[in-house]
C-alpha cells in the first residue's frame, strides 16, 4: 500500500513539473531570413521572435499572424507587392515592423489595397522607420488599438487626379494610435482619420498633397507641431469634438491653412499659417472654440467667419498683412477680445497712450459696404459711385451696435510671440527620406 502511494506521489509531481515546464513559453529568438526563406520562417516563427531580414528583395503580399514577432529590414530589405493586394498584412497584436522598404500594392480604393494593412487585431503594433513608395495608400491602421505610426516616410503614386490617390496613413476607429514624425508626400490626405478617438498626430511634414491633415468624426485628439508645406490645404478640422491643435504650421498652401467644419468644444492655439493665396483661417458652422494665440500672416484672407458659428473665443492671435483681414457676412455683433485682451491687427494705425499694450481705439475690420458686397457681388458696378461713399460716411457715424459685425475692443499693439516649433520628420531612421521631406 506504502508502495503504491509513494508511486502515486511521485508520477503526481512529474506531472506538476512537465506542465510546468509545458506551460513556460520557448524563448524568443533572433533569426536570419534570407528572401527564399521568408515563408518558411513565418509559418514557423513563435511569439517574440525577431526576424533580421539580409538584404534584398521578398515577394509579397505577407501576412503576420504572430503575436510579439518584429521584422527587422535595416533599412535593406525591400518588400514588393507586385501590384497585388496588400503587401503586408499585420492580423496579430503587438507586432513589430522596422527598417522595411515597402512598395507595390494593388490599385483597388474600394478593397484598400496599402502598404500596411493593421487589422483590429493588431492592438499595440509598432511601425517604425520604414520606406513606403508607390503604393495606393501608405498605412492603413483599420480598427488597430494603440497603435504607434512613427518615423516613417511615404512616397505615394503620382496620379494626376487626387481622388484616384490613396491617403498617406489612414485610420479608422483607432483609438490610442500615434502618429509621429513621419514625411508624407505625393498621396491624396496626408493623414485622413474617420471614426476614431485618443489619437495623437505630432510632427509629422506633408508637401504635395491635398489636404495635410483631415479629420472626420473624431473626438478628443490633438494635432501638434506638424507642417504642411505646399499642399492645397494644410488642417482640415471637420465633424469633430474636443480638438486640441497646437503648434502646427502651414506655408504657402493653397485654399485654406486651417479649416473648421462643424467643429466644437477645441482648442486651437499657437499656430502659425502664411503666405496662403486663400484663407489662412476658415470658420464654418464651428462652435464653443478657443482660437488663441495665433499667428495668420501674408493671405489673402486672415480669418473667413460664417454666421453659423457661436460662442468662440478669438484673442491673443495676430493677423498680419492679409489683403483683406476678416471676412464675415453677418449682422450679429462680435467682440473679438476676451477679458480685455483683443488681437493684433497690423492695418490698425493705433495709439497707446497709458502703455498697457491695449491699443485706445477699438478695432473694426469691415463696414456696411464689405458686407454688400460678399452679400451682393454683383454690387461691385457701383463701387466708385457716390452712393457708396454715403453708405461709408453714414456708418462711421453710427454706433457699432446698429451696424453689426465684428470688432476688436482690447486690440493689441504687438503681435504676440510665438511658440518653439520642434523638428518635423522621421528622426534618423535607418530608411532616409527623400531630399526635401521634413525640411
Amino acid at each position: 500500500m506504502g508502495g503504491r502511494l509513494a508511486m502515486a506521489t511521485a508520477g503526481m509531481a512529474a506531472a506538476v513539473v512537465f506542465a510546468a515546464a509545458a506551460a513556460v513559453p520557448a524563448p524568443a529568438r533572433d533569426i536570419p531570413v534570407s528572401p527564399a526563406a521568408l515563408g518558411e520562417v513565418l509559418a514557423g516563427a513563435r511569439p517574440g521572435d525577431r526576424l533580421l531580414l539580409a538584404p534584398g528583395r521578398y515577394r509579397g503580399p505577407l501576412v503576420i499572424a504572430t503575436a510579439g514577432l518584429v521584422l527587422d529590414g535595416n533599412g535593406r530589405a525591400v518588400i514588393d507587392g507586385g501590384g497585388r493586394g496588400r503587401v503586408i498584412t499585420v492580423d496579430a497584436p503587438e507586432v513589430t515592423l522596422t527598417g522595411l522598404v515597402v512598395t507595390g500594392s494593388g490599385a483597388s480604393l474600394p478593397d484598400e489595397d496599402s502598404g500596411i494593412f493593421l487589422t483590429d487585431r493588431a492592438t499595440g503594433a509598432r511601425i517604425v522607420a520604414n520606406r513606403l513608395v508607390d503604393n495606393l495608400i501608405g498605412i492603413n491602421v483599420k480598427g488597430a488599438a494603440d497603435a504607434v505610426v512613427s518615423d516613417n516616410t511615404i512616397i505615394g503614386r503620382p496620379l494626376p487626379r487626387f481622388n484616384d490617390r490613396g491617403n498617406g496613413i489612414q485610420l479608422w476607429n483607432a483609438p490610442g494610435t500615434r502618429v509621429e514624425h513621419n514625411a508624407v508626400e505625393q498621396v491624396r490626405d496626408g493623414i485622413f482619420v474617420t471614426t476614431s478617438r485618443h489619437n495623437v498626430f505630432a510632427y509629422n511634414s506633408f508637401r504635395r498633397l491635398r489636404f495635410a491633415v483631415h479629420y472626420m468624426y473624431t473626438q478628443d485628439s490633438a494635432v501638434i507641431g506638424n507642417l504642411s508645406r505646399g499642399n492645397h490645404v494644410g488642417y482640415a478640422l471637420m465633424y469633430s469634438y474636443r480638438i486640441r491643435a497646437i503648434a502646427n504650421r502651414s506655408f504657402g498652401d493653397r485654399d485654406h491653412g486651417l479649416m473648421l467644419n462643424y467643429v466644437s468644444y477645441s482648442e486651437i492655439r499657437g499656430n502659425w499659417v502664411r503666405d496662403v493665396p486663400g484663407k489662412c483661417l476658415f470658420f464654418y458652422n464651428a462652435n464653443i472654440n478657443r482660437l488663441v494665440g495665433n499667428r495668420f500672416e501674408h493671405c489673402g484672407i486672415g480669418i473667413h467667419f460664417t454666421a453659423g458659428s457661436e460662442r468662440n473665443v478669438i484673442a491673443g492671435n495676430a493677423f498680419i498683412a492679409n489683403r483683406r483681414q476678416v471676412k464675415y457676412v453677418g449682422t450679429r455683433y462680435l467682440d473679438w477680445s476676451d477679458h480685455g485682451r483683443g488681437n493684433y491687427w497690423s492695418d490698425h494705425p493705433a495709439f497707446d497712450i497709458d502703455h498697457d499694450g491695449i491699443a485706445d481705439a477699438p478695432y473694426r475690420p469691415n463696414d456696411i459696404v464689405d458686407r454688400i458686397l460678399w452679400s451682393t457681388p454683383e454690387a461691385k458696378l457701383f463701387l466708385m459711385s457716390p452712393a457708396f461713399d454715403a453708405l461709408r460716411l453714414v456708418a462711421s457715424r453710427l454706433p457699432p451696435r446698429l451696424v453689426g459685425g465684428v470688432i476688436d475692443t482690447a486690440p493689441l499693439m504687438r503681435p504676440p510671440p510665438l511658440p518653439e516649433f520642434a523638428p518635423v520628420g522621421p528622426r534618423g531612421s535607418a530608411v532616409a527620406p527623400s531630399e526635401g521631406i521634413g525640411s
